[in-house]
C-alpha cells in the first residue's frame, strides 16, 4: 500500500522549537513528509538591515530588486539548511523546500501560505506549524480548505544577541 504524504509549513519562528520537530517525527511514521520553511520575520529583519523598503501585495511580500529576492532566499535556504539538519539527527529522511519559483531564470517568492495552496491538491494532509499569535488568523485564512491543519507552537522565538 502506498504511504499518504503530508506537507508542513513550518513557520521561520519556531525552527527552535523542538515540539515540531517532534511532532513531525511522528508524522513521518505515518506519512512521506515535505517540509516548507517560512522566514518572513528573518527576512523582514535582513531587509531592514539593508535597507529594503518592506512592501505587501495579494501574494505577499513584493520584492523590486533581484539583490532583495537573493536575499530573501538565502535567508529562507539558511532556514532549510537548518530544519535539514535537525530532520536528519531525528532519523528523518525528508524533502525541505523553500517558497521560491524560478520561472525562466527570474526568482518568483511566494508567500508560504500561498504556496500551501498551490500544492493543495497534491498532499494527503497539510500541516501549518505557527506561533500562537498567528494560530488564530491562520486558521480563519484555510478554514476553506479542510485538508489543512493550523498546530500553534507554545515556542516563544527568543531574541537572537548579535
Amino acid at each position: 500500500m502506498q504511504r499518504k504524504n503530508c506537507l508542513v509549513k513550518l513557520s521561520g519562528d519556531v525552527i527552535d522549537d523542538c515540539e515540531s520537530f517532534e511532532l513531525l517525527k511522528e508524522l513521518s511514521q505515518k506519512y512521506y513528509v515535505v517540509v516548507i520553511t517560512g522566514g518572513g520575520t528573518q527576512i523582514n529583519k535582513e531587509f531592514a538591515q539593508a535597507g529594503f523598503v518592506i512592501k505587501f501585495g495579494p501574494m505577499g511580500r513584493e520584492i523590486e530588486t533581484f539583490k532583495g529576492r537573493q536575499l530573501a532566499r538565502d535567508v529562507l535556504e539558511r532556514n532549510q539548511s537548518e530544519i535539514q539538519d535537525k530532520l536528519l539527527d531525528l532519523g528523518i529522511n525528508s524533502f525541505v523546500e523553500i517558497p521560491v519559483l524560478n520561472i525562466g531564470g527570474v526568482l518568483c517568492h511566494i508567500n508560504g501560505d500561498q504556496f500551501l495552496l498551490t500544492a493543495y491538491n497534491g498532499f494527503d494532509v497539510i500541516y501549518v506549524m505557527t506561533t500562537k499569535e498567528r494560530a488564530d488568523d491562520k486558521r480563519r485564512l484555510f478554514a476553506p480548505y479542510p485538508k489543512i491543519k493550523v498546530i500553534e507552537s507554545p515556542y516563544q522565538p527568543q531574541q537572537k544577541l548579535d
